[in-house]
């Protein structure tokens, strides 16, 4: 690849790097703490680029005309170097991410992933780490929180869900014939993302992908093992409200 491709591609990443943290775009990729690394990657990059289009630009002006000739018997003499295009084909995810902004994962990424939800993280009830609810008719969770809740509730924790409604923000998913409420759980970025579902009891019959605002109450025993802790809510109300701007938990 010559080197002023490698510059203009520079340039690019740069530029898309920086239009990505300058907005809410960089939130379907990475978790809000990362905005500031993405502005000083981006800068870096620009200047490095155009450090170095500035500096090839000077040594050809530099350049003595005469060495650019030909040797002797070979004067007037040119030739064509073809370099292959596929290095260009780096411009491909850059382009789109200026162009088509690619969404934040959402069903797909569920129906590809095994059934069941991932507890090792989840906080166990003989250590105290559980905060009590949020006074209120029914607090707002974020769904990772109630599953984790959930899970060791049934053990007797002090998750407090029993008797409680609360409210769970998610997309629906349709999958083995049930209908499931979801997020997707980063630790970094997207690309470590794991979901957290709940099973939906007396859901509206929404399209997959759907963002719903739910409240509901959780059905005691129904995060086991047996059903991949996986917990089971009833739904008293349901509304469809916008993707939020931070489609992931963190």
């Amino acid at each position: 690849m010559k080197r002023d491709t490698q510059n203009v591609l520079l340039v690019l990443l740069g530029g898309a790097l920086m239009k990505i943290a300058s907005t809410d775009l960089y939130l379907r990729y990475v978790k809000p703490g990362n905005q500031w690394y993405l502005l000083i990657a981006g800068a870096v990059i620009l200047v490095l680029a155009g450090t170095a289009l500035l500096r090839d630009a000077w040594l050809a002006r530099a350049a003595d005309p005469r060495r650019r000739g030909a040797g002797p018997g070979l004067a007037g003499v040119t030739h064509d170097h073809h370099e292959p295009h596929s290095p260009w084909l780096l411009l491909l995810p850059v382009l789109a991410i200026f162009l088509v902004a690619p969404p934040a994962l959402g069903v797909d990424s569920v129906q590809r992933s095994a059934a069941g939800n991932s507890v090792s993280g989840a906080a166990d009830p003989d250590d105290g780490r559980f905060m009590p609810l949020p006074a209120g008719p029914a607090p707002e969770l974020r769904l990772s929180d109630f599953v984790a809740r959930a899970v060791w509730d049934g053990s007797g924790g002090s998750g407090g869900l029993a008797g409680r409604d609360v409210t769970l923000i998610g997309f629906v998913v349709h999958r083995a014939g049930s209908a499931e409420l979801a997020r997707l759980v980063i630790t970094c970025c997207a690309a470590d993302a794991r979901p957290m579902t709940a099973r939906l009891t007396g859901a509206p019959d929404v399209p997959s992908g759907t963002w719903l605002r739910v409240r509901a109450r959780l059905l005691p025993g129904s995060a086991t093992l047996a059903d991949g802790y996986i917990p089971s809510v009833r739904v008293l109300d349901a509304e469809p409200v916008p993707e939020p701007a931070e489609a992931y938990e963190y």
